[in-house]
């Protein structure tokens, strides 16, 4: 069953389609990621979704049903552009944005120390916004997104500015929210992020969503003719052989896509016969980098063949 449905969204700016007709629909249970890169309308679709614009068309359906002000109340939001008031003390930040929601008392002020203290910022709870680091301040917004226990939890790019070791905290309680029936929604550009913990995923580009599913079953369908490479070495001969039809590097990693699927061992004994040290070699597998640089590719060329007709 889908919690939430987009249908058809669009929202235009001036003569810029920022939204052009997006559909996508997010399970129950799931986390969802609304991916692609920076400026793609991520952000404007999220705020259509939590009606903070209003869409030129299109409607969201929450559980079956047009959604309205009571989706605002199950939600909780954690914008791109953070706002916190920066004068406010560290707790009374969260209790604040807790009482928005309508949660007071005991229990909530010691589930905010309890978050405090797992986030390594109980020693700072009377200090001002102001003057933590905006990683901390980063921590701040998503305690305080979370704390009222929300039904569905909406992050806009929730690991920008964040270092890697609060970036592994906030994926264990991002997980944890699954765990508890939680629908969790994030925008992101970093296709890493978005392999590792999605169920599900729409991938929008230039406004429009060009792809849309199960990750297993995308991943599934692009991964054919696919292998995935990590070596040290020269693999430059493989460029001019006929079995191959794309190589691309991605730095760690490198994408060989063969022109037909049982090829790939013949591949693998070419690169052992020209002493390529091979640490990795998966047949049938491809990052989601991979898949977003050859679709957004092609959306890219059309959009070029489009203008170059007007």
């Amino acid at each position: 069953m889908n919690a939430l449905e987009v249908k058809n969204l669009s929202k235009k700016f001036g003569s810029l389609k920022a939204v052009d007709d997006a559909s996508f629909y997010v399970p129950e249970g799931s986390i969802f990621g609304l991916i692609g890169r920076n400026g793609a309308g991520k952000t404007t679709t999220i705020r259509m979704m939590m009606n903070i614009i209003i869409p030129d068309s299109g409607e969201i359906i929450l559980r079956g049903a047009k959604v309205g002000q009571e989706f605002r109340n199950k939600v909780g939001y954690l914008p791109e552009e953070r706002g916190l008031y920066k004068r406010m003390k560290v707790i009374d930040t969260i209790l604040y944005f807790a009482e928005l929601k309508g949660k007071t008392g005991r229990e909530i002020h010691k589930k905010a120390n309890a978050y405090l203290k797992r986030f390594e910022l109980f020693d700072r709870r009377n200090s001002k916004i102001e003057d933590l680091s905006k990683g901390n301040q980063q921590k701040i917004q998503f305690i305080s997104t979370i704390l009222h226990d929300p039904e569905f939890i909406i992050l806009d790019e929730p690991f920008s500015g964040m270092d890697p070791i609060n970036t592994n905290l906030l994926k264990e309680v991002i997980l944890e929210e699954k765990q508890k029936g939680k629908v969790i929604i994030f925008s992101t550009h970093l296709m890493e992020f978005a392999e590792k913990m999605c169920d599900h995923i729409a991938m929008i580009d230039h406004g429009k969503i060009i792809l849309n599913g199960s990750l297993v079953d995308i991943k599934k369908k692009y991964a054919q003719k696919n292998i995935t490479l990590n070596y040290e070495g020269n693999i430059s001969f493989l460029s001019s052989n006929p079995m191959v039809e794309k190589i691309s590097d991605f730095g760690n990693s490198t994408g060989i896509r063969v022109k037909e699927e049982h090829f790939s061992q013949d591949i693998l004994r070419l690169l052992l016969q020209n002493n390529v040290i091979v640490k990795k070699f998966d047949s049938n597998d491809i990052s989601l980098q991979e898949i977003f640089v050859e679709l957004a590719g092609k959306e890219d060329v059309e959009i070029k063949k489009e203008v170059s007709n007007v």
